[in-house]
């Protein structure tokens, strides 16, 4: 009977904390990443909020305050559901004539340090992070 070289289950239990240590060394480095990734859903949703704003404008001389009006449909968000996808709640805080702002709001902390990221924009496309996370 020949014996096969192999790994013990002590090696590769070694092998696996030690992988883990790293890991959890390296996590708060790829943090301000997540959340950097996770802020292009709000900008992009507020960009084409923001679109389909200055379209209803130019049709109607004004802006609107419903979503509906705008055809823009909020996608379920991800602590609605287990099917939810989107990690901002978006919503228009004011429209008239002379121009509108909406936000959007994160509904997940992302670095677990308790804020919540928060970004607007206006008639002028002027998005900007009111809140960092």
């Amino acid at each position: 009977m020949k014996k096969l070289p192999a790994f013990t289950l002590q090696e590769l239990l070694i092998v696996l904390v030690i992988m883990g240590i790293l890991m959890l060394l390296a996590l708060p480095n790829f943090l301000p990443l997540i959340t950097k990734a996770k802020s292009t859903e709000a900008k992009l949703q507020l960009e084409h909020l923001a679109q389909l704003e200055k379209n209803y404008f130019l049709e109607n001389s004004k802006y609107s305050e419903e979503f509906s009006q705008l055809a823009f449909q909020q996608e379920e968000l991800v602590t609605q559901s287990e099917f939810g996808r989107a990690n901002y709640q978006i919503e228009i805080l004011h429209a008239d004539a002379k121009g509108f702002k909406a936000r959007a709001t994160s509904v997940v902390d992302f670095d677990g340090d308790g804020s919540y990221n928060i970004w607007e924009i206006d008639q002028n496309f002027n998005l900007r992070e009111i809140t960092q996370d």
